[in-house]
């Protein structure tokens, strides 16, 4: 049974890492058109948009409580694990011993 070890605890800090990726980083209601992430400045002509960072990379931006467009890739993989553990020293130390 201590053959599979790694690849359970693998999987166990995979699952935590899914969830953390759910969670909010950020809130930004704005009405600029420069943001650096931003390449439809058109998004804020007639008004405000709410763009919502979620930790696994991407933003969704809403105007007038409607989706308008999700910006950028989710993580996922080797990717999400490195991220999260930037976040968490536990998981860093777990993920560094494997």
């Amino acid at each position: 049974m201590t053959q599979y070890k790694e690849t359970v605890l693998k999987h166990a800090l995979m699952l935590q890492a899914e969830e953390w990726a759910k969670g909010v980083s950020e809130i930004h209601c704005h009405s600029l058109s420069s943001m650096y992430y931003d390449q439809w400045p058109e998004d804020t002509d007639k008004g405000n948009v709410t763009d919502i960072s979620y930790n696994d990379g991407t933003i969704v931006r809403t105007k007038n409580g409607q989706v308008i467009r999700v910006i950028g890739e989710p993580l996922s993989g080797q990717s999400l694990l490195d991220t999260w553990s930037r976040t968490n020293k536990e998981a860093a130390e777990i993920l560094e011993a494997l």
